[in-house]
C-alpha cells in the first residue's frame, strides 16, 4: 500500500486494527514508534546495482492497555514526518515483533489494515542458474479431449 491510499484511509476509519497474517489482532494499545523513509543501495547476486525506498512505520506493544491511536491522530504524526518522506509516495513497510522483528507490506479490507508477509526472492535468477517457475498441473483434473487415448479406448 502507498502512503497516500494509508492517509486517505486513517481519514475515514474510526478506529486502528492491525491484523497479522495469521489471523490474530495486534493488541488495540499499540504504539507507532518510529515512522521513516528507508532507502536501501544494494548490489543482488547477479552484480546488478539496485535502491529501493519505502515508508516505514515500527508498530510496538507495551504494557499500557487503555492506550488507544486514534487514526486522526495518527495522521498527525506522519504530518510531522511529512519533512522526511520527500513528498514521495512510496510503499509502507510495517515492521512489528513478534519472535523477532518481521516486515509486512499492509493492505486494507474490511476496516481492517492487514499485515501481509513478505517473502525474500533472489532478484537476479536468469544470472543464478535458476530455472523458472513451471505451472503444476494435477493430472486427475485435466479433461481429456483425444477419446482414442483415454482409458477406455483400444489404441494406447
Amino acid at each position: 500500500m502507498k502512503l497516500t491510499e494509508f492517509k486517505n484511509h486513517l481519514q475515514t476509519a474510526q478506529s486502528l486494527y492491525f491484523e497479522l497474517p495469521n489471523g490474530n489482532q495486534i493488541p488495540l494499545h499499540f504504539h507507532i514508534t518510529e515512522i521513516g523513509m528507508v532507502t536501501k543501495h544494494f548490489i543482488d547476486c547477479g552484480g546488478c546495482m539496485r535502491t529501493e525506498k519505502y515508508v516505514n512505520f515500527q508498530i510496538w506493544v507495551a504494557g499500557d492497555v487503555e492506550h488507544r491511536l486514534h487514526p486522526l491522530k495518527l495522521l498527525n504524526i506522519i504530518s510531522f514526518a511529512d519533512k522526511i518522506l520527500d513528498d514521495e509516495d512510496l510503499d509502507i513497510e510495517i515492521e512489528y515483533e513478534t519472535e523477532t522483528i518481521g516486515k509486512y507490506g499492509l493492505d486494507f479490507i474490511n476496516g481492517k489494515f492487514l499485515l501481509i508477509g513478505k517473502q525474500a526472492n533472489c532478484l537476479a535468477q536468469d544470472h543464478c542458474g535458476i530455472p523458472p517457475n513451471k505451472m503444476k498441473l494435477n493430472l486427475s483434473t485435466i479433461e481429456q479431449t483425444n477419446t482414442c487415448c483415454s482409458t477406455n479406448g483400444n489404441c494406447c
